[in-house]
């Protein structure tokens, strides 16, 4: 009798780290307008009364003063701003936004932005299994947006260099 006990007692324990531990694995989706587009891979969405900043997961876009970070801010802003959008959400960066993927009008906000030439695959975030991956090979052998340029810097080498200046 006391063995059936401790028997039922582990296996409710074990029911319920599993489902702490799926229900942590999982990513929570909010839903929203986007209000504000910062540049080619940031932008804001109105989630009822809260605005939330949302870094897009796993892509880097040109910074507003490189080579095409103008363009791929516009590219952005033609695809989500005052769209409704859906964020996949993957937690917070160290600046304290959403890392999130971006779907508006149905469509991959980051896919598009790398698939454009307007964003590089964030190689350091983004799984080795991404499809982000086949959508940068596309866009350079298409030299697609920021591809045109003859040796584009990427913006984590571009930020680096203006660190050290």
């Amino acid at each position: 009798m006391n063995n059936n006990r401790s028997l039922a007692a582990i296996a409710a324990v074990i029911a319920i780290i599993a489902m702490l531990v799926v229900k942590t694995a999982w990513a929570d989706t909010i839903t929203g307008k986007v209000v504000a587009v910062a540049d080619g891979d940031t932008l804001t969405v109105l989630n009822g009364r809260e605005e939330v900043k949302v870094r897009l997961n796993a892509i880097d876009a040109p910074e507003k003063k490189q080579p095409f970070g103008t363009q791929s801010k516009q590219a952005l802003s033609d695809l989500c701003f005052d769209q409704q959008a859906t964020i996949e959400t993957h937690g917070p960066d160290r600046y304290g936004r959403t890392i999130g993927d971006v779907t508006c009008k149905n469509r991959s906000a980051n896919a598009e932005q790398v698939r454009n030439g307007m964003a590089w695959v964030y190689v350091k975030y983004a799984p080795k299994n991404s499809t982000l991956y086949a959508e940068e090979k596309l866009a350079r052998g298409l030299r697609a947006g920021l591809w045109a340029d003859a040796s584009p810097t990427p913006p984590w080498e571009w930020r680096k260099q203006n660190r050290e200046r």
